[in-house]
């Protein structure tokens, strides 16, 4: 699924010319830069999304609802901007895979393993 993904973005970044660019190193380190910048960015909306949900749901705690229905409604109140949110991380992150010709499905599932291994260790 990743793979389809990854080829996707690759296209999709082609097509409104949002790759990282590649010409020359300072072209490439100002691109890979404001990439990162831009994908922080999401990060801290997606910090700010949590935020939200953590707010509302005190505020409706303090209102006199259950703990866990607040949360349920805060949830769905942030999930499709989180969902937004998500993607644009998804596909900054994909943008860097490809200007690093990684194959992110492959280097997903062996840090995954990597890191059950480390917990079985411990």
């Amino acid at each position: 699924m990743m793979k389809k993904l990854q080829n996707f973005t690759k296209e999709y970044h082609q097509e409104l010319n949002y790759q990282i660019k590649n010409g020359s190193y300072e072209q490439s380190k100002m691109s890979l830069l404001m990439n990162h910048m831009l994908l922080s960015t999401e990060v801290a909306e997606i910090a700010e999304l949590l935020r939200e949900l953590f707010v509302s749901t005190e505020k409706m705690i303090q209102e006199g609802w259950e703990e866990g229905e607040a949360f349920k409604v805060a949830q769905k109140h942030v999930s499709k901007e989180l969902g937004k949110e998500i993607s644009d991380c998804i596909a900054y992150l994909s943008k860097l895979g490809n200007f690093f010709e990684r194959d992110m499905e492959s280097d997903f599932y062996n840090k995954m393993e990597e890191v059950r291994k480390r917990v079985e260790k411990h």
